[in-house]
């Protein structure tokens, strides 16, 4: 048996509250500097309680902290 999880396929939602998030002042911040209080309160907060930065990790891929690639 497998017990590999599929990740969920991002939605019509999930891309309108991954906006939110990419236009976020606090992970803005966050992912521009990659320090500092904003970076630490993303980490901490971005996997339990904010559903902008769980639809950004599943529409883009990766954490709402992590820098984008340019």
């Amino acid at each position: 048996m497998n017990n590999f999880v599929r990740p969920k396929a991002a939605t019509g939602l999930d891309k309108m509250l991954a906006e939110v998030c990419a236009f976020c002042p606090v992970c803005r911040q966050a992912r521009r500097k990659q320090r500092g209080v904003a970076f630490k309160m993303v980490q901490t907060v971005e996997v339990h309680l904010c559903p902008f930065c769980k639809a950004y990790e599943r529409v883009h891929g990766r954490k709402a902290h992590e820098p984008s690639p340019q």
